[in-house]
């Protein structure tokens, strides 16, 4: 209404993950509107068809609110005075980067302003996390974010992730803890997206059928691993070029988890992560000693191998668990490392990948599994879901194209070797010889 400023045509746009999200914020205005004195509501036109729009007459003339969903191509040429971003953590990857684009770069025509407001994204590398995390000049921050590995129905943690509950703004606490409970009894998607959407937790969103969710690998995660006790079982997932190379431990006797990620040196770590959509995720994870590199443009599995056993050098080793697919390549370069272990072949079909998947989530459930908190492992079980055939067999499949999934394919392979191992008769004593 020019009540800041006379600057000429003013433009507010709201932009929404879809149209109807958008109604929302509009319905918000239209309600303001309804409560100004009548003469100044007369300057007003709402327009509902064919799109959003309320155009203020006065102050001479050619005010617009325009509510537009997440296409790029809809804010193309605009010049907004003021831009409002609903949701903008969940916004369509591809057309959410470029409608934000082109919002921005309409701002800075006028000298305009972006208000950007959402729950939190689902991981640390997307545009809106970035927003959150990087000091950048003329930009104010202001998050709701409790500590992560909290419980669901934690009430200071609630209260944080929802400070307006106490007022009266959005959810009661009452509601929230109520959600919390049951999103706990459920577990699974429903827990997750709790997570997500009401405690403002940066966590994935996935919901289609993971092969663990967040808070059961979180409590797979000890601050003091057990002893490495008994007989080991190495899991083996290879890579090529662009996917990673990984060998999972596993100690049966005790629940050991350890786990190491492998690239090629060329691309280079940060650029990798660019590619595969998770910034420098893969930087800390070297900085951590969960992640190396060997190699030029190819892992050489030979040389690999021999880090492999090096790691756990004078541990027995039960098994060597790999893919079947790669049998011949990977059974070459345990001849060229003079490996002398069992060697078990898998296949990751919905057979021996049911199977595997199914004794791999027992293992879970039963507290059988234990790790350090590891980012390696985080990562890639965040990208971890299971297809499923007519049967209800089930097989591990990424999430995303670029997820890389070969340390959770790895730790699979090595729990299910290693809970058939225990499920198996041990022999009591020396046997009988007739001559």
């Amino acid at each position: 209404m020019g009540v800041w400023d006379s600057q000429p045509r003013r433009e507010t746009i709201i932009a929404a993950r879809t149209r109807d999200q958008g109604r929302i914020a509009f319905e918000f205005v239209v309600g303001f509107i309804r409560t100004l004195p009548d003469e100044d509501q007369a300057q007003f036109t709402i327009r509902r068809s064919p799109r959003l729009e309320i155009e203020f007459e006065g102050d001479g003339g050619g005010h617009f609110i325009r509510v537009i969903a997440a296409d790029g191509k809809s804010a193309l040429g605009s010049a907004p005075t003021l831009v409002l971003m609903d949701e903008r953590g969940h916004w369509a990857s591809d057309q959410g980067d470029a409608l934000e684009h082109a919002l921005l770069s309409g701002l800075g025509k006028r000298g305009g302003r972006a208000l950007i407001i959402s729950t939190s994204a689902p991981d640390d590398t997307h545009p809106f996390s970035v927003w959150l995390d990087e000091d950048q000049p003329g930009v104010y921050r202001q998050e709701h974010r409790p500590a992560p590995g909290l419980p669901a129905d934690d009430l200071e943690s609630l209260k944080e992730a929802n400070p307006g509950a106490l007022h009266g703004i959005g959810s009661s606490i009452d509601w929230l803890q109520g959600q919390a409970r049951r999103a706990i009894a459920r577990g699974g998607s429903t827990l997750t997206t709790f997570r997500l959407y009401n405690r403002n937790e940066r966590i994935s969103g996935e919901t289609r059928d993971q092969l663990v969710t967040v808070d059961e690998w979180l409590a797979c995660e000890v601050s003091k691993l057990p002893e490495r006790d008994g007989q080991c079982v190495i899991g083996i997932d290879l890579g090529g070029s662009a996917s990673m190379t990984a060998a999972a431990f596993y100690w049966p006797d005790t629940g050991r988890l350890e786990a190491l990620g492998t690239f090629p040196s060329r691309p280079t770590l940060l650029d990798r992560g660019q590619n595969d959509g998770v910034g420098d995720r893969y930087v800390q994870m070297n900085d951590r000693g969960e992640l190396s590199t060997i190699g030029d443009q190819t892992v050489p599995i030979s040389a690999w191998l021999t880090e492999v056993i090096n790691h756990v050098e004078g541990e027995p080793i039960a098994a060597i668990t790999a893919d079947r697919y790669k049998q011949a390549e990977l059974g070459e370069a345990i001849e060229q490392a003079g490996i002398r272990s069992p060697i078990v072949w898998r296949g990751q079909g919905f057979k021996d990948g049911g199977q595997d998947c199914e004794r791999f989530r027992r293992a879970v459930y039963e507290g059988k599994v234990k790790t350090n908190a590891s980012l390696l492992l985080r990562s890639a079980f965040a990208d971890a879901v299971v297809l499923r055939d007519p049967a209800n067999n089930m097989k591990l499949a990424k999430a995303r194209s670029t997820g890389r999934i070969d340390p959770a394919a790895a730790t699979v392979l090595a729990v299910a070797e290693g809970a058939r191992i225990i499920g198996r008769p041990r022999n009591k004593g020396g046997r009988v010889a007739w001559g």
